[in-house]
């Protein structure tokens, strides 16, 4: 895998991936960011959503579970002091659909955590990471 960070002005950058796909990243305001993009730790935790929320999907429609719907809504604290890495993450799944089998949905989640998420791995190795979630009948 590889990817691109090319300064703009200011603290603007652009991240370029393999893949062609471009993002904005800014840095905070205290630091000359203007506030254009997301903060480089916004998009580590946003990464690990990401990679979270895919395998939850992936394995619940694998399983031939009647999904409509799938967020995961994050909580992160940070370490006070340089380097402030994440020290505690929180992962809430909201999934929605019909006659959603609550064990399949723990099993996905779990699945994710423990086996396929290789952002979730990762980070886990400095901060403690917790998941729940919940189910929502349309």
């Amino acid at each position: 895998m590889k990817a691109r960070v090319k300064w703009l002005d200011h603290m603007s950058f652009v991240g370029e991936s393999e893949s062609g796909h471009s993002v904005v990243m800014d840095g905070a305001q205290e630091f000359g960011g203007r506030n254009l993009g997301l903060r480089p730790m916004e998009m580590l935790l946003l990464g690990m959503g990401g990679c979270s929320s895919f395998d939850v999907v992936n394995i619940l429609k694998r399983g031939r579970q009647d999904l409509v719907g799938c967020e995961v809504l994050l909580e992160a604290e940070r370490a006070s002091e340089d380097p402030k890495v994440f020290t505690r993450i929180h992962a809430h799944f909201v999934v929605s659909g019909r006659d959603l089998s609550e064990k399949r949905v723990a099993q996905a989640v779990q699945l994710s955590a423990e086996k396929y998420c290789s952002a979730s791995i990762m980070l886990g190795q400095m901060a403690r990471i917790t998941h729940d979630f919940e189910i929502v009948a349309v």
